[in-house]
């Protein structure tokens, strides 16, 4: 049943369960930093930023972060990771200035007899051991019941024990965590709804792993079950498979299950940039929420739809999180995909340029995955300049080019409909087809104008598989030329600014034959 004035919390582990990704590991002050926009930018509930004893750097990282949230009222909001070791964990979250324990203690018979070789009332007596020891200091304890999951499904007899002897002792939340993520939504739900009936009074917190990729739908079903929390971690980190997105939680919870969150959704994608550079674990493009192309159209349909009346649009909006849609260029562009990216420019052209600016999208599109925003233009000048003269028509060129060698062309043009085939090497690829390409046109008694200034450029973003928007000048005497070419790679849009100069020129010298006879 959903019920809008029912709050969860979100309890973001980033900075202790998401460590435990392979190759990452925060420093310091990136801690201090992640914590300061997940409490504040965020506005997330409660955050774990640390496993006690870890390290002195990790000590010392953590004074930062308590001494900041102390400052700024965020101290019981701050929550760390410990062990039950009576008095080694406590001592050390008390000297880093932390105010909430994290106990972890053993949720299956299994590990608690074969890891630690204890009995349930040996571990029992270990834990309230620590339990009194960590209250007698004014610690705010919460208990994580470890391998729940499969403790609940092999030995939920030593489930109930060990809750039975734990409620009532002043623990703020019983965590339970399917720490290898091998639940199914219905064994959530079952599991869960069963510790909700037998213990009331009780706030459970739910910490999913992604195993199964069921991490989200399990966290909707804890919900529906009854626990009070959700543990989740920015862009899934998290050991092996990592554990439930934030993103998504927060969204499914919203607007699938009408229950209230804290979160502060236009703030979603920023932390996930920042938690992306931190960690060096870089973001899939098509992950839900905050990948680089989610809210992007492909499709020349869609963009149409939309373009009538927004057909393709869900509630998920980009608007909520502080995005914008956008319509990819390609080959499979249609008019409104090109018409929504001259809109986003400010730009206008006739129906007439419009259909040449498409047909050059669609070609590059065919040999480059998507054409960005900050292509268009280029493309644009490209197919605004063109004179429509095809005297000479290059239909193939190959360039072989090693470090210390010369480099090598062999290129295949037509002229007036004659096919002509040469070969040239020069000191790089463009100076190579300027020797081939020479040798063609001298036959037709022309010759290449000197070449002035030769520049270079690809659009905004510096992406390494951009456009490149070759522009060269040529020495005509009087008045010099500028050609441009537009090509995906370097040296093809330096070929193709000097094959529409040739037929520029070409064009002019055909001109005044005509009119001198």
């Amino acid at each position: 049943m959903k019920d809008s004035s029912r709050h969860i919390q979100i309890m973001d582990t980033t900075l202790r369960d998401g460590e435990q990704t392979q190759g990452v590991s925060f420093s310091p002050d990136e801690k201090v930093q992640i914590v300061k926009a997940l409490l504040e930018a965020l506005q997330v509930d409660r955050i774990e930023v640390a496993s006690a004893r870890v390290s002195n750097r990790e000590k010392e990282g953590l004074i930062k972060i308590n001494q900041w949230a102390a400052e700024n009222g965020y101290a019981d909001r701050i929550e760390i990771l410990g062990f039950v070791d009576h008095q080694l964990s406590v001592d050390w979250i008390i000297e880093s200035g932390g105010r909430v324990l994290n106990l972890l203690t053993k949720g299956s018979a299994k590990h608690c007899q074969e890891q630690l070789g204890k009995t349930l009332i040996e571990h029992v007596n270990d834990i309230k051991q620590t339990l009194d020891y960590a209250f007698s200091h004014d610690l705010i304890v919460n208990v994580y019941l470890e391998d729940w999951s499969n403790g609940y499904a092999d030995s939920r007899d030593y489930v109930f024990a060990l809750m039975d002897e734990l409620k009532g002792s002043g623990i703020s939340h019983f965590m339970l965590p399917d720490t290898l993520g091998v639940m199914s939504p219905d064994e959530v739900y079952d599991s869960i709804k069963d510790m909700v009936r037998r213990y009331p009074q009780v706030q459970f917190d739910f910490h999913p792993h992604n195993d199964y990729g069921l991490a989200v739908a399990n966290a909707m079903t804890a919900v529906k079950a009854g626990v009070s929390a959700i543990h989740c971690t920015i862009n899934c980190l998290g050991e092996r498979t990592g554990n439930a997105s934030l993103a998504e939680v927060e969204v499914v919870l919203r607007d699938k299950m009408n229950v209230h969150t804290a979160i502060d959704e236009t703030n979603i994608v920023q932390v996930s940039n920042m938690v992306e550079n931190f960690s060096g674990k870089w973001v899939s493009a098509n992950a839900p929420i905050v990948g680089a192309d989610v809210f992007t159209q492909t499709a020349g349909i869609h963009a149409d739809g939309d373009q009538k009346g927004g057909l393709y649009e869900t509630r998920l909006s980009p608007e909520r999180f502080s995005r914008k849609r956008s319509y990819a260029l390609g080959k499979m562009s249609g008019k409104a995909s090109l018409a929504k990216n001259l809109e986003e420019l400010g730009l206008s052209l006739s129906k007439e340029n419009q259909a040449k600016v498409l047909a050059k999208v669609k070609q590059l599109g065919d040999s480059k995955q998507r054409i960005t925003l900050h292509d268009l233009p280029f493309i644009i000048s490209d197919v605004m300049e063109s004179h429509d003269y095809h005297h000479i028509k290059l239909l193939d060129c190959a360039i072989n080019s090693s470090l210390k060698l010369d480099s090598t062309v062999s290129i295949l043009v037509e002229i007036e409909g004659k096919t002509h085939r040469a070969a040239g090497s020069g000191n790089g690829g463009f100076d190579a087809f300027i020797d081939s390409i020479s040798k063609i046109i001298r036959q037709y008694d022309f010759q290449l104008p000197s070449l002035t200034d030769f520049e270079v450029r690809i659009p905004k973003g510096g992406h390494t598989n951009a456009l490149t928007e070759c522009i060269i000048t040529w020495d005509m005497g009087d008045k010099p030329i500028k050609t441009r070419g537009v090509n995906l790679n370097q040296v093809f849009a330096a070929i193709s600014a000097t094959i529409r100069m040739i037929n520029i020129l070409w064009h002019s010298r055909k001109i005044n034959n005509s009119s001198q006879k």
